[in-house]
Parts: structure tokens; sequence; C-alpha cells
């Protein structure tokens, strides 16, 4: 039963003393639907925890690491280290979708790489490690997957903003978005965005809804203006 789970185990550094609670960690509500399971078994509540603990963490993180940082920048700057899309990041980096448990239904609709589900789930890891270990171990994993790579991470929130902030500068630039292309079928789309300015992509994404896309390409073009130094 916990053979996976050792895998994993191994992915985040991590030997978890009860089992039980990364299993409850990795089990979604549709899990417990199919197999008609105890609420209380999937990680609903342990993502609670999770959420709680981490934002205390970002909090630390940000205090000691910033101290010219007011009061409004370490909000801003924490919401974007800890919202769903950075959140999901640090899931696919770990390669964390394989192993959740998901209902048939969920699985079947592409459950395993939805942002909302992997963001959620390494929030109830960090319960789970929490209540394993306390909070010295959640810290942690917690600097070691989602606190790591800051510059780039601290950008995720809200891309386009960010991108539109960029472009604002000169007020002769005129950024818009299109859908390149989609796919799959209706239960489970991919839709291909790019950023477009001044009639040239400057930036491509791909995601589950448009909105997503949208957000991925001006990420990416984010990065790449600032790679280049341009605007």
């Amino acid at each position: 039963m916990f053979t996976d789970f050792e895998l994993l185990e191994r992915k985040i550094g991590y030997e978890f003393n009860n089992k039980e609670l990364l299993c409850v960690a990795l089990t979604h509500s549709s899990y417990i639907n199919d197999h008609k399971l105890s609420k209380i078994m999937d990680y609903e509540r342990m993502e609670f925890l999770g959420d709680a603990v981490l934002e205390l963490v970002t909090s630390e993180y940000l205090y000691k690491e910033f101290p010219n940082k007011n009061e409004g920048n370490m909000t801003k700057t924490r919401a974007s280290m800890v919202c769903e899309k950075a959140l999901a990041t640090a899931a696919r980096e770990i390669g964390l979708g394989k192993f959740i448990r998901l209902g048939f239904g969920e699985e079947k609709s592409g459950g395993r790489q939805r942002e909302s589900i992997i963001a959620d789930v390494i929030e109830s890891i960090i319960g789970a490690i929490y209540l394993d270990s306390g909070l010295e171990e959640a810290k942690k994993f917690i600097h070691r997957f989602i606190l790591d790579d800051f510059e780039n991470k601290s950008i995720f929130y809200d891309c386009k903003s960010t991108l539109q902030e960029l472009v604002q500068k000169n007020n002769t630039h005129h950024l818009e978005y299109i859908i390149l292309s989609q796919s799959g079928p209706d239960h489970n789309k991919t839709f291909e965005a790019a950023a477009v300015l001044d009639g040239s992509i400057i930036g491509q994404g791909t995601g589950r809804t448009k909105k997503d896309a949208q957000q991925n390409a001006a990420y990416a073009a984010i990065l790449d203006i600032k790679s280049r130094k341009v605007l």
C-alpha cells in the first residue's frame, strides 16, 4: 500500500513517522465518495492546517529577508508566493500529481494535473508534516519547494497585471492576448495563448482554461522581458 508513498517521501526528503497522515494528505474527496469512506479521511481538513502553516512560514521569511518592505508590499509578495499557480508549479516539480488518490470521474477528467487540486494537496502535505513532526520540518519543506526561486515565483499572483505595468511604462505599446489553439474534449480542454505586444508574440502558454493560458503566456513574456532587459 505504501510503496508509492515511500517514493514520494524520497522525492520530498522527508519520511513520515505516521504513514496514515500522508495517506490522508493525498486523498481527494472523489476517492472517498467512490469508495464510500468517511468524509474526514480526505485532505480538506489537513489542507486547512497546511495553509495556515504556509502563511506563517512565508510571512516570517519575508519579514526577516526584506527588512525594508512595508506591510503592503509584503502582503502582495506573500500572495504571489502562495497563490494557486505558485503552489501548482511546486507540486509539478515534485511530480505530486501521480501520487494523489482520485475517484474515477476526477481521474478521467484530468484531475491529476488540475492546478486547484495539486495546489491543495501540497498544502495538505505541509499540514501532514506539521502534525507528524512539528513546525521546523514543515518549514524545511516550504523553504525547499515553495520559497525557492523567489524572484520568479514572486510574480505569479497576477502575471497579466504585472506585464501590463511593464508595458505601461511606454504608453505607445499595445498589449493583447490571442488564443492560438484548443484541444481535447469539452470536459478536459487545453488552450494555448499568446501575449502579443505591438503585433509581435512575446510569450506563449497553455492552460486548462483560456484565463490560465493567458496568465502563463504573460508569465513567459515577463521572464523574456527580464532576461533581455527590454521595456
